[in-house]
């Protein structure tokens, strides 16, 4: 019983993080059912942060996609893993793909025995999709009812979160180098280039220094 209680304590912590993302969604001209739509379907903090930022900025589908593609690349990584784990197949396969993130992984892998990282993994996936999406919820209603976002300062919001998402996971000098290098270059060249360019150039930048 401690494993469902341990991670649908996860869920419901990370979960309500959703809140921001529903705020600033609605700061950035999103209405509340595309806020809602976008933590249905994608699911993905950063990548839903990233996206909503770089749209609100004026930049194009394609490169919102794109940089959003980017930053949730890694759950294709945990699904290599999980896979070995899980061993579905079919439409479970699928719904086990929808929830594969950092915490339904790391909760997972933290396990001592196959039964306890398959309840980890389910009971913290679906933690997390649920109290996401209604805190999201309640995050776009929230902005929508105070009206002029902007004069509360919502409209950094954003960029903010982006941030304090990333820092934690800078823990080794060539991350430390590459976000240091990507940053000087996506802000040398914002106002030269149509919006989501300069995060998306990035990766380049990300290739060099994780080849050398």
């Amino acid at each position: 019983m401690s494993v469902q209680r341990d991670s649908l304590s996860v869920g419901l912590a990370v979960g309500a993080a959703g809140v921001a993302f529903g705020a600033v969604a609605v700061a950035d001209h999103f209405t509340v059912a595309q806020a809602c739509f976008l933590s249905f379907v994608l699911f993905s903090g950063a990548s839903q942060f990233s996206l909503v930022a770089v749209m609100s900025a004026g930049g194009s589908a394609l490169s919102a996609i794109v940089t959003g593609t980017f930053l949730g690349s890694r759950n294709g990584l945990y699904g290599v893993r999980m896979a070995q784990i899980l061993k579905l197949k079919g439409a479970k396969r699928a719904l086990a793909a929808q929830i594969t993130i950092d915490e339904s992984t790391g909760v997972a892998i933290a396990q001592s025995n196959p039964k306890d990282q398959r309840t980890a993994f389910w009971y913290t996936g679906f933690g997390v999709f649920f109290f996401w999406n209604l805190f999201t919820l309640l995050g776009a209603i929230g902005a929508k009812a105070i009206g002029d976002t902007s004069a509360w300062g919502l409209d950094v919001a954003s960029p903010a979160i982006f941030c304090a998402v990333l820092y934690p996971r800078l823990k080794e000098r060539k991350l430390l180098l590459a976000s240091a290098l990507s940053f000087i270059w996506a802000l040398s060249i914002t106002e030269f280039v149509p919006a989501g360019v300069p995060i998306i150039s990035t990766v380049v930048i990300a290739a060099i220094v994780g080849w050398k």
